[in-house]
């Protein structure tokens, strides 16, 4: 796909985190540190925090170059002046994935890179990533691992263990974690995604050999179908 495209390298979004690390390296090994670029999104109340700071180590550590561009501004000019206001958190939250969305293609398009997208199998089969935000972009290069696949794919890398240890987070807002989201701990959840999905169990049977309440089976079902919108064509009146 790279070859084919023409482009002159990849842009990935550095967050701090497990997905982004193993993406932005998987790149570097794939076509040179020199054809990558990391963006890093921050905003500036964190732009010197633990993540920021980890996305910048981790750049070093790939020599890679990297542009910083904190998106208050743009995001709190669109609160101020768009004629519907809200304080829902994730239409909020949302709001900054797709500014960050389009900060990646704005450099991609003006340096003539890919955007590599940095989500992973146990987030895409519950939906959880903003459509037209994280899930905007496009190659998705550890898409087909679960979570602690990435985690285990990350250690081979070398990754640091600040950033191989660290809690998932996207980062929407102040204290925000992966895991207040989903419905099991992700070493829990890549195992009843894994029964569900791939050995094609029923929720009850997951539920009874992993030890897990069905109803969060039944409610991981839910989510995969709620979300199915997120990882298709939208519609169209009759396919091509």
């Amino acid at each position: 796909m790279f070859a084919s495209s023409r482009a002159k390298g990849i842009v990935v979004g550095l967050s701090g985190g497990i997905d982004s690390a193993v993406t932005a390296s998987i790149c570097v090994n794939a076509i040179g540190p020199e054809r990558v670029t990391g963006l890093l999104l921050f905003e500036k109340k964190t732009v010197d925090g633990a993540d920021s700071r980890d996305a910048r180590e981790l750049a070093r550590k790939l020599k890679i170059e990297t542009l910083e561009f904190p998106i208050n501004e743009v995001f709190h000019s669109f609160m101020a002046n768009f004629p519907v206001k809200t304080k829902d958190r994730v239409t909020i939250g949302n709001l900054k994935a797709r500014i960050r969305m389009g900060s990646l293609y704005f450099i991609a398009n003006a340096k003539n890179l890919l955007v590599a997208g940095t989500g992973d199998r146990s987030e895409d089969l519950i939906g959880y990533f903003t459509k037209y935000g994280d899930g905007g972009v496009d190659f998705l290069p550890i898409a087909h691992l679960y979570k602690t696949q990435v985690r285990n794919l990350g250690r081979h890398l070398g990754l640091p263990s600040q950033i191989l240890n660290k809690p998932s987070s996207p980062n929407l807002w102040e204290g925000h974690k992966a895991t207040d989201e989903i419905p099991l701990d992700y070493n829990i959840l890549d195992l009843a995604l894994v029964s569900l999905f791939d050995l094609k169990m029923q929720p009850k049977e997951a539920a009874t050999i992993l030890g897990i309440d069905v109803e969060k089976l039944e409610e991981i079902v839910r989510l995969y179908n709620a979300s199915a919108h997120k990882r298709t064509y939208p519609p169209m009146v009759r396919s091509w």
